[in-house]
């Protein structure tokens, strides 16, 4: 789910889906004096619009005004704030030990492996926090309000009662209304808490934040998109996932086909390097800065109860007993899970990007991943739930097509994406990738019969995972999507592994979710020819279908489509 300036759509979307079941009932939310003072001229700014001749004259004075006002405000970058680092003695730990065994941080070799299925991927990271005993750095662009979210925060903090340093780099996207809850997190002398490139109006989504918005987009369309669970410098999840019920197939309605790899060995070591870098940015400001008066020692033994109550209340699920039924995060906990030796590289945007002036070109990730995809001799996988390739893309994708290597993506169907809008950017392009022989699939949302689970990258009712294999060999997965934004906005990070064996796993996973009653084969119904109208194929029922339009799309849906295509600009796509 996710970018800015469709960010902006997009945060009422996230904070309205059925997974975001509210829990903090506990605490009542503060506002910063620099967000009360804002919040207060515009409503002054808005009585004046009120005072206007006309409705429409109104409505535009008070946006002008307020979005003036917004562009003249900076975040208060110059908050006291100390740096700190991963630990060094990562050796000295249980994970450590365990890991530095088969996988010597003077080697060359790291372990590696997919994390596929939403139980698989959060036990590991509950697992990992049980087991920290010196450091737990988290850095995430959402984190739900709902139970998984909730459950794996209750660990880190178990994990700082028991002197663990907790820290907690979020996206502001996923402060939002939250200060004194987030702050109350950070009342525990082992937790610390920042927010990245923070909104000046802190309290719930409203007008007075969407004048915000239109007064300094240029910083505030910049998101750091990363997602990163380190413990004790020795291990690591990087991939797709954000903390949240959907993302761990626990919401049961709108559960995310997702991805991430676990990594222990030499290359947790630059994933901590990069969550340090960003933890030390000049855009990572202490949550403390947006309160008036830091919570108590006392407020924070309150939220944990209430998270202990939480945690016992859901003991009882359906989903619990599959956790805790789970071998492998009693592997990850012993530090015994299997792992595939690799050579890996984490690879990652600089926290500069979301700088005016740094944010000109690709970005470190994608300026890796071309000549990688370039060099392809037999064939080039492609997943991501939003493709927008631009002029280039195109090029270089028809470029491999016309030398014999074989192209194909899997990506969202309209019927399945969570983000209509940006389906419009990838529509455009259709025609022109199948006619120089592209192989499209889009996923089918919903197929599954009652009762039943799909698996792998066909598992969720949306398609989250971000993922690009080249010959089998190469493999890249990460939190970056295939679009505009990503390259030239947002800030991501994504492991580079080359392994065989993981591209085979990858290449198989691949193979299954794009079966046809899995997902739709698009086509043109003349092949070769970018002005022929497009055909949908699959089978339903055990019996083949073929659609002449967006299969399975309401009609607003499609309606969003065409609205976006006629207006909107592809690099907010």
């Amino acid at each position: 789910m996710a970018h800015a300036r469709r960010d902006f759509v997009l945060i009422v979307v996230k904070t309205q889906t059925p997974q975001a079941r509210k829990i903090r009932g506990v605490m009542a939310s503060a506002r910063s004096t620099g967000a009360q003072r804002l919040a207060s001229a515009g409503a002054a700014l808005l009585e004046r619009a009120r005072r206007s001749a006309t409705r429409g004259r109104c409505l535009l004075l008070a946006a002008v005004c307020a979005a003036l006002v917004s562009g003249c405000a900076t975040p208060p970058l110059d908050v006291a704030r100390q740096a700190s680092y991963a630990t060094a003695l990562a050796q000295d730990t249980l994970l450590g030990r365990a890991f530095a065994a088969r996988f010597p941080a003077s080697g060359s070799e790291s372990g590696v492996r997919l994390l596929v299925s939403g139980v698989e991927a959060f036990v590991t990271r509950a697992a990992l926090a049980e087991a920290a005993q010196r450091t737990l750095d988290l850095q995430y662009y959402v984190v739900a309000e709902d139970a998984t979210a909730t459950l794996l925060l209750y660990r880190a903090m178990l994990a700082a009662q028991r002197g663990v340093r907790v820290r907690l780099l979020l996206d502001d996207t996923s402060a939002t209304g939250r200060d004194f809850d987030l702050a109350t997190l950070a009342a525990h002398p082992n937790v610390q808490l920042r927010v990245f490139n923070p909104f000046l109006q802190r309290g719930p989504l409203g007008i007075s934040r969407l004048f915000e918005f239109m007064g300094d987009s240029e910083r505030l369309n910049r998101r750091m998109h990363n997602k990163l669970w380190i413990a004790d410098n020795s291990a690591a999840v990087i991939g797709g996932r954000n903390l949240g019920d959907a993302y761990f197939a626990a919401s049961g309605e709108v559960d995310f086909a997702d991805l991430d790899v676990l990594a222990a060995g030499p290359v947790v070591a630059q994933a901590s390097r990069s969550f340090d870098e960003y933890w030390n940015s000049e855009w990572a400001l202490p949550i403390a800065a947006f309160v008036d008066e830091p919570p108590a020692r006392a407020q924070w033994d309150a939220l944990l109860a209430a998270l202990a109550a939480g945690a016992a209340r859901f003991r009882d699920t359906e989903y619990a007993r599959a956790l805790r039924s789970a071998e492998l995060g009693r592997e990850v906990h012993a530090g015994n899970v299997a792992l595939v030796a690799a050579r890996a590289s984490v690879v990652y945007d600089a926290p500069g990007k979301l700088d005016k002036a740094g944010a000109q070109g690709p970005g470190r990730i994608f300026a890796a991943l071309r000549p990688l995809v370039e060099a392809a001799q037999s064939e080039v996988i492609m997943v991501t739930p939003y493709f927008v390739p631009s002029g280039r893309g195109i090029e270089l994708l028809c470029a491999l097509t016309q030398r014999g290597v074989s192209v194909k993506l899997l990506t969202n169907s309209l019927a399945s994406t969570d983000v209509p809008a940006v389906h419009s950017g990838y529509a455009r392009y259709r025609p022109r990738l199948l006619a120089c022989g592209v192989q499209m699939h889009e996923l089918r949302p919903s197929v599954t019969p009652a009762g039943h689970k799909r698996s792998g990258l066909s598992s969720g009712a949306s398609l989250h995972a971000k993922a690009i294999a080249v010959d089998r060999r190469s493999v890249v997965v990460g939190s970056m999507n295939l679009d505009p934004r990503s390259r030239l906005s947002n800030t991501e990070v994504a492991v580079f592994i080359e392994s065989a064996q993981i591209g085979s796993q990858l290449g198989a996973m691949f193979q299954e979710a794009t079966a046809p009653d899995q997902a739709y084969r698009v086509e043109l119904s003349e092949p070769g020819n970018a002005a022929a109208p497009l055909v949908w194929l699959g089978r339903e029922d055990d019996k083949p279908v073929r659609h002449t339009d967006e299969p399975g799309a309401s009609w607003w849906r499609r309606m969003i489509v065409d609205l976006f295509d006629a207006f909107a600009p592809e690099e907010l796509l």
